[in-house]
């Protein structure tokens, strides 16, 4: 439904988007990622005709929005990041206005109710715009980029601003609107994109750093390997005892004291359950195990180390590369930095054959 390929958008010596390749199937949700400046919103307004590129393509079912904007337009319906309202109108006159820009075809007054419906705003249809709610307002934004039943939906910070209910209100039509339409979501809420998107792009730099399933990610997540143990003993000597443990990758003393048990974070192998393990090496040395809890991967460790690997391989020298090391390794985030390693060399060889492909479409 969506083709991006190999585009590139310059604002003189800056590069804000470079040679970014990626495609939406059609209703797919697609959660588009990344810092601050690293080209998520200029990706997006290239998207929807708002901008034009430097280079390269980008295509709505198969429609170039540069040769044939009205044709793309048709097709998208699109959610700023501030909604564009008019604030002195209703919220009826404010649809109506759009519907009448959109050259809608559909029956006025019957599309008008199903969105009203689908948003939950009926009860606002006659109240003036600057009256409502910054939940309401949103939900306008959102209403009238479901005009004219648009395939494509793009959303940009469809939540930003909003409190914890009407967050969890828009999550919730986000992915009840993926059923019909195909959507793109650009968020820093990392939650957001857990609970919403089938897929994950990660852009930094202007780049593709991450491409992958949600669901992916989240069986990544759930092979846990990470506990928080609390051990009576020794703290020097028992410390010394984990690290030493085959099957233990990381351990680290913790400032949590319970009584005269002290509490560590351990990292095992893949593929190995050290729980048992751990338990008969203290029994041995009859130091007693009062606690034992799970430490899940959360999807902001994944984000950060992802971008980190990214900026590593682009700007940091050795010297430096170590002092950040260093700095991230009380974290001990050795799942997110494997996982991130792994996210980013997919991203790699994903970008080397679009770029590959696109050699031989030149020799042809």
């Amino acid at each position: 439904m969506i083709k991006i390929e190999h585009l590139v958008k310059n604002y003189g010596t800056t590069c804000a988007v470079d040679d970014i390749s990626f495609s939406v199937e059609e209703g797919e949700i697609v959660g588009l990622l990344g810092p601050n400046g690293a080209g998520k919103s200029t990706t997006m307004n290239i998207l929807t005709g708002c901008l034009s590129s430097t280079s390269g393509k980008a295509c709505i079912a198969g429609i170039d929005i540069l040769s044939d904007p009205i044709g793309a337009k048709k097709l998208i319906g699109y959610l700023p990041e501030q909604p564009p309202l008019y604030l002195d109108m209703t919220v009826g006159e404010y649809l109506n206005f759009a519907y009448d820009l959109k050259c809608c075809k559909l029956n006025r007054e019957e599309h008008l109710q199903t969105i009203c419906e689908t948003v939950k705003i009926s009860d606002m249809y006659h109240k003036v715009i600057r009256t409502l709610s910054k939940g309401y307002r949103q939900r306008v934004g959102i209403a009238q980029a479901l005009i004219g039943n648009p395939k494509v939906i793009i959303f940009d910070e469809p939540t930003v601003g909003l409190d914890p209910k009407q967050i969890i209100e828009i999550r919730n039509l986000i992915r009840s609107l993926g059923k019909a339409h195909t959507v793109v979501l650009s968020t820093h809420i990392l939650q957001e994109v857990q609970a919403v998107c089938d897929r994950i792009v990660i852009i930094n730099k202007g780049k593709i750093v991450a491409n992958e399933k949600t669901e992916n990610i989240a069986n990544v997540m759930s092979q846990n390997r990470r506990f928080n143990v609390k051990i009576v003993g020794p703290q020097k000597d028992v410390l010394a005892m984990l690290r030493a443990m085959p099957g233990i990758t990381y351990a680290e003393g913790l400032a949590e004291r319970d009584g005269d048990a002290y509490s560590y974070m351990i990292e095992s192998d893949a593929g190995i359950d050290i729980r048992k393990k751990l338990f008969y090496q203290l029994v041995e040395r009859n130091w007693p195990l009062v606690g034992i809890e799970s430490m899940g991967m959360s999807l902001e460790d994944i984000f950060i180390s992802v971008v980190d690997h990214s900026e590593e391989k682009k700007t940091l020298g050795a010297a430096r590369e170590r002092v950040a090391r260093k700095a991230r390794r009380g974290a001990a985030a050795t799942q997110e930095k494997e996982l991130g390693a792994a996210l980013y060399a997919d991203a790699e060889r994903q970008r080397a054959e679009a770029a590959k492909t696109a050699d031989e479409d030149d020799d042809e």
